[in-house]
C-alpha cells in the first residue's frame, strides 16, 4: 500500500511541541510503523522515557482495512480499526464495550513531520486530547520517504551516526534531568530556608520573657495587638485555645544556627 510507505519507519519525538491536557510530556521518545506479514497490516511501536526517567514501551498490530478486529490487550479494548482516510492520515480506533476508548491519528504535515493525536475518552465519553510531533529518522529508513522520494539505503555510517546520536540523546537527557531535580531540590530547600527567616524574624522582635535554649520547644502566640510573643505554656495548658492571647501561630524549636523551625 502506497499510503503505508508515506509512515513506515522511525520517528523522533519532538518533546517541547507536544500538547498535553493531562500528565506529563516525555522527555524523549520514538514511534515505529513498519509493515506486517500481511499486505494491509501495520505493526506500531511507541516508546518514550518519562520525566522520572522511566522507560515505557509497546508494541500491536492493526489491518489497515477500516474493518473491527479483536485487539490483543482485551484488559485494554475489544476491538481495534484501522484505515487511511487518505495518503496522509492514518486512524485508529480502539473500543471497548462498545465504547469508544481511543482515537489515533497519524497526520503527515507538510514539512514532513508526523503529528499523532489522541483522544482518550472516559467512562462518561469525556474527550482528553494529546497531541505529538515527530521527525523522520532517515538515517535508518530502508526506502523513500516519500512517494517520489529518492530510495534510501541504509549504510554503516549512517547507523554508526544513528546509535551515536541515540547514545548522545539518552546521556545528555539523563543529565538535563538530573540537574532538573537537583534545581527542584534547591528551590525546596531556599524555600525552607526563606520559611525559616520568616518565622525567627517574627520571634526575635515578638516579646521574651526568658533566655531560649537550643532544641527546647516553646509555644509562639499574636497578640490582640498583632504583636507576637513567645511563651513556655502550650495550648493544652490553656484548654486547647490561646488563653489570653488573639490566636496560637505555632509550636517552634530553637535550631543551633539560631533560625527557628516550626515543629
Amino acid at each position: 500500500m502506497i499510503e503505508a510507505y508515506n509512515f513506515t519507519g522511525s520517528w523522533q519525538l519532538f518533546p517541547e511541541k507536544g500538547v498535553y491536557e493531562n500528565g506529563q510530556r516525555p522527555v524523549s521518545g520514538i514511534f515505529k510503523l513498519e509493515a506486517g506479514k500481511s499486505k494491509k497490516e501495520i505493526v506500531i511501536s511507541p516508546s518514550w522515557v518519562s520525566l522520572e526517567n522511566q522507560a515505557f514501551s509497546f508494541e500491536y498490530s492493526v489491518q489497515a482495512d477500516g474493518d473491527e478486529a479483536p485487539f490483543a490487550d482485551q484488559q485494554f479494548a475489544d476491538t481495534v480499526s484501522a484505515q487511511f482516510t487518505d495518503a496522509l492520515t492514518l486512524l485508529v480506533n480502539f473500543k471497548k464495550n462498545n465504547l469508544q476508548v481511543l482515537s489515533v491519528q497519524h497526520e503527515l504535515q507538510a514539512n514532513g513531520h508526523l503529528k499523532i493525536i489522541q483522544q482518550i475518552f472516559d467512562q462518561q465519553q469525556k474527550i482528553t486530547t494529546k497531541e505529538e510531533v515527530y521527525h523522520r529518522q532517515l538515517s535508518v529508513v530502508p526506502y523513500a520517504a516519500s512517494v517520489s522520494g529518492a530510495v534510501i539505503k541504509a549504510t554503516e555510517e549512517g547507523v554508526i551516526r544513528h546509535k551515536a546520536l541515540t547514545a548522545m540523546e539518552e546521556q545528555t537527557n539523563m543529565q538535563l534531568e538530573q540537574i532538573r531535580k537537583q534545581i527542584e531540590l534547591l528551590a525546596l530547600q531556599a524555600k525552607e530556608i526563606q520559611l525559616r527567616k520568616d518565622l525567627s524574624m517574627k520571634i526575635y522582635n515578638a516579646k521574651l520573657s526568658f533566655n531560649p535554649v537550643i532544641g527546647k520547644t516553646y509555644f509562639l502566640y499574636e497578640k490582640r495587638d498583632e504583636s507576637y510573643i513567645l511563651s513556655l505554656i502550650s495550648p493544652k495548658e490553656y484548654g486547647n485555645s490561646a488563653g489570653p492571647y488573639k490566636a496560637f501561630v505555632a509550636p517552634v524549636k530553637l535550631l543551633a544556627d539560631h533560625t527557628w523551625v516550626e515543629i
